[in-house]
């Protein structure tokens, strides 16, 4: 069973923290890490070669790896920033991460083109995601040869859909009636009933962040509840 094969219905934890939160902390992220594989994450996805090679060293699951800049610009529903370049990309090989996600929207890319960085990818003998916003981007990116398509950025450019308050289950079913390889759900997902919902309309696997990751966000949306 190769690294795609053990994702297959399976939930992947997002466990990441931006430079400024707390959580942020070595020691913070690995514990998170050990928490949600305790309680059954079959696979994590982790942002930077520090919390990537702790958790190759730590535990037996896939990892997919990517990085993030430390702060992001105020234009980012416009930019490619998501493991951007040939860069990154080396990063995460020397980190050793199982999969590498890479932003495969259509935005004008920094360096190299999408192909390039997608033939690194497999020159090291590494699965290769690609984060999408359209369905469009999603046909694209599996025609160069992407090994897994995930729904990560839809909503997050400025031309995706950007009135769903949820998970983007149109797009996910689109991608999933039409290419031939994985199709993973993430982003907005927040119930057990949209995990179930997303592996009936064809998730291969679901990645879940914020709803357990993320306690700055969790809090707020208690705050920020309706009164009745």
């Amino acid at each position: 069973m190769n690294t795609i094969e053990k994702l297959k219905n399976q939930i992947i934890i997002s466990v990441q923290a931006m430079p400024d939160e707390p959580l942020y902390k070595e020691e913070c992220l690995t514990a998170m890490m050990k928490s949600v594989i305790n309680g059954g994450a079959k696979a994590l996805r982790l942002a930077g070669s520090r919390d990537i090679k702790n958790a190759k060293k730590l535990f037996n699951v896939p990892v997919i790896g990517l990085t993030k800049p430390d702060k992001l610009p105020e234009n980012w529903k416009e930019i490619v920033y998501i493991t951007p370049s040939l860069k990154e990309v080396n990063e995460l090989i020397d980190a050793n991460a199982d999969i590498i996600a890479v932003d495969a929207t259509l935005r004008p890319r920094p360096k190299e083109t999408l192909n390039e960085i997608l033939n690194a990818i497999k020159s090291s003998d590494k699965f290769a995601m690609a984060d999408i916003s359209t369905f469009e981007e999603g046909v694209k990116a599996r025609e160069l040869g992407f090994d897994v398509i995930s729904t990560t950025l839809s909503g997050y450019t400025t031309y995706s859909n950007q009135n769903i308050e949820g998970p983007d289950f149109n797009l996910l079913k689109s991608l999933s009636n039409e290419l031939d390889c994985p199709i993973i759900l993430e982003g907005r997902i927040w119930t057990v009933e949209e995990v179930n919902m997303a592996f009936d309309l064809g998730a291969y696997s679901v990645v879940i962040g914020s709803a357990v990751t993320r306690p700055q966000l969790i809090t707020k949306r208690f705050y920020e509840r309706k009164v009745l």
